[in-house]
């Protein structure tokens, strides 16, 4: 347990008033509900310490810490006290809409000074007005009839619309009509569409110079971090001059990271920017507005090109029975077939845009510059120009092939941006420990190696709340017998909680598997079993979970996070087996191979924390509040037969264990 006086002195103003805010008589006791929590306190003055001595600090919270109201407190008194912007970025949806629904409101309820806070989506989700002027305009040269519809309908909609965001509409429109009518970086600028006052993102623009907090999530950071002029030219900070940052569920900062730093190229992309420019099927698009034949047999050859490109591509990948990714080794294992043509049909709408009026050439103009990109895409993944990068083919669910790469160690990339320079930025999340205090794992992952780490415990008393089952003898799932036996166990912890259940899987083949084989026993028990991957949303199956009390879920990877179900609806979180990732995946693999260049052992280097993490993750959707109650279980033996079993038990609550026979 950390104390206040381990952070030194509180003789900081910053430091100081903050712990006063969160003490027992402080400002945030005002409250009807507030329960002092010294470990609230605690996190709060270390992050006000970081804040007003301008360097980075990574926190990992537990669960019912409160770290939401920790780092916003002295955030937004450092905003208001120096006129500088906090960033916040969060990686779910769900923290995003309790940051602006209930914390901030509750923290404007309290503080004496007013502040404006602000939920920044990225530009795609706006409506511009001015692009849905140039669609009607277009009009059957652009659109068939269907799709002209929706245009209209988008455009009464926008004519009342308060923020012009697409989650407002009460349509969902084809991803085709509004990729040309949403905001778009060089289409929808200040210079084009501010003036008017009317174009909803140029608006929002405004609103986010004049907020003091900002909330964005992850992937937007990152977007905004890699072109920076979008809301500043000069000052030093992450995207706006002396800003500083507060990351979020950092637990996820590696992988975000590395899909934002890296590049991918999809068929279906690469088609859809074409079809703007003309469409064979419909007959539609810039070309056939602008009556430029050339440019229409341009872009029908170019399609057919990228059709026989990427049926090479496939050919020359071998998948695995249930992977849908192949690992490119070698520079130029295709020939690029497209780069001529890519260059052909982007100078022809560069000529057609130089020709047309204004509001045609700046959509011309967009669609040149986004073929070109994807050219230098193409060309630096056929080449594997970047030595630190790793290249795979992804097969999706409908078929389409993409082109991938990402760099292999992203701690390298971050340093620089993060760590290396004295600037404020905080790191948490509940989960970033392995065991491990100083949280060294996630700190080598990131980039973070010099920066001050602390682990702040949960407020939960986990021995009381909460019973750990371990089942020593299982079979393994390569043994005959195991999917009995896992059926055995599930029934067997279900009867104990009567229900109320997550059970948690790491294969969704298996998971099926199970579902199919138990409706029988939760139909004679009168329970629901609702499955992960039957039509309904996530979102539905956890609405329907915590409103059937008695119901049991069946989920698998995206269920072992961001879920929140306190109350007696989950008593009993079931997980099947130790979550180690198979290592079947190319940045996976190509992470694994990094280690052991470098003398590593990468099963316990990465394989062992990466699950030990996973399975806090899970464990943590169990015990939400002070007042729940119920037992995890663990039906993997390994955790009691191998020797790395002891490092995931020791990172787990400390509970009461009880061992099944």
């Amino acid at each position: 347990m950390i104390s206040i006086s381990d952070f030194g002195s509180l003789s900081h103003s910053l430091s100081r008033t903050t712990s006063e805010f969160f003490g027992v008589s402080g400002a945030l006791s005002k409250l009807k509900d507030f329960e002092f929590r010294p470990q609230q306190q605690q996190m709060a003055v270390a992050v006000a310490r970081a804040l007003e001595e301008e360097r980075p600090l990574v926190v990992e919270a537990g669960t019912g810490v409160g770290k939401s109201l920790a780092y916003l407190a002295p955030a937004v008194h450092k905003a208001l006290d120096e006129k500088r912007k906090a960033i916040i970025s969060t990686h779910t949806i769900n923290l995003q809409e309790q940051l602006i629904v209930k914390d901030i409101p509750l923290l404007q309820s309290v503080v004496s000074d007013p502040f404006n806070a602000l939920l920044l989506k990225g530009r795609r989700n706006y409506v511009c007005p001015a692009r849905l002027q140039i669609a009607l305009s277009g009009g059957g040269e652009m659109f068939t009839s269907s799709e002209l519809e929706e245009v209209k309908a988008i455009w009464e909609w926008a004519e009342k619309s308060k923020d012009g965001t697409l989650s407002e509409l009460d349509f969902t429109p084809s991803t085709r009509v509004w990729s040309q009518v949403c905001s778009e970086t060089h289409i929808c600028t200040p210079k084009r569409c501010g003036p008017t006052g009317k174009c909803f993102y140029q608006e929002v623009r405004k609103r986010v110079a004049e907020a003091d907090v900002l909330v964005v999530n992850h992937t937007l950071f990152f977007t905004l971090l890699n072109s920076q002029a979008e809301f500043t030219e000069s000052g030093e900070g992450f995207l706006f001059p002396g800003d500083f940052l507060i990351f979020d569920e950092a637990h996820t900062l590696e992988q975000v990271a590395a899909r934002q730093l890296g590049l991918s190229i999809s068929q279906t992309g690469m088609k859809f920017d074409l079809q703007r420019l003309y469409n064979p099927k419909s007959r539609k698009g810039l070309f056939q507005m602008t009556g430029d034949s050339a440019g229409r047999r341009l872009t029908l050859k170019l399609l057919d090109d990228i059709d026989e490109f990427f049926d090479q591509v496939e050919e020359a990948c071998t998948w695995g029975e249930y992977g849908r990714e192949f690992r490119i080794r070698d520079p130029e294992f295709v020939e690029d077939s497209l780069g001529g043509g890519l260059i052909e049909v982007s100078r022809r709408a560069r000529a057609m845009a130089d020709l047309a009026d204004d509001t045609t050439k700046v959509e011309l103009g967009e669609l040149a510059r986004r073929l070109n990109d994807c050219r230098a895409g193409l060309a630096t993944f056929l080449d594997q120009s970047d030595d630190g990068s790793v290249y795979w083919v992804e097969k999706s669910d409908r078929e389409s092939i993409s082109l991938n790469a990402a760099p292999i160690d992203v701690s390298e990339l971050l340093g620089p941006v993060f760590f290396d320079r004295d600037r404020p930025c905080v790191f948490t999340s509940a989960t970033l420990g392995i065991g491990d205090r100083d949280l060294g794992y996630f700190r080598n992952r990131v980039g973070a190696t010099e920066v001050e780490a602390i682990q702040i415990g949960s407020p939960f008393d986990y021995a009381k709340q909460m019973t750990i089952h371990l089942v020593k003898k299982m079979p393994q799932p390569s043994e005959s017998g195991y999917e009995k036996a896992l059926e055995k166990w599930v029934s067997h912890f279900v009867k104990k909680s009567k229900g109320r259940a997550f059970v948690l899987f790491t294969s969704y083949k298996l998971l099926q598997s199970l579902a199919r084989s138990m409706e029988g026993f939760f139909s004679d028990m009168g329970i629901q079993l609702l499955v992960q991957g039957k039509g309904r949303p996530r979102g539905q199956l956890i609405q329907e979970f915590k409103e059937d009390e008695t119901s049991v879920l069946f989920g698998t990877d995206s269920f072992w996070t961001g879920v929140d179900v306190p109350g007696d609806a989950l008593t009993n979180v079931i997980i099947t087996r130790l979550p180690f990732a198979v290592p079947d995946h190319p940045l996976t693999q190509a992470r694994l191979e990094y280690i052991e260049e470098r003398g590593g052992n990468s099963f316990m280097d990465y394989s062992v924390p990466e699950a030990i993490l996973k399975l806090r993750q899970g464990v943590g959707r169990l015990i939400r509040s002070e007042d729940d109650e119920g037992m995890v279980v663990l039906l993997d033996n390994r955790i009691l037969t191998k020797r790395y079993g002891k490092a995931f038990l020791s990172a787990l609550p400390d509970a009461p264990i009880s061992i099944e026979e």
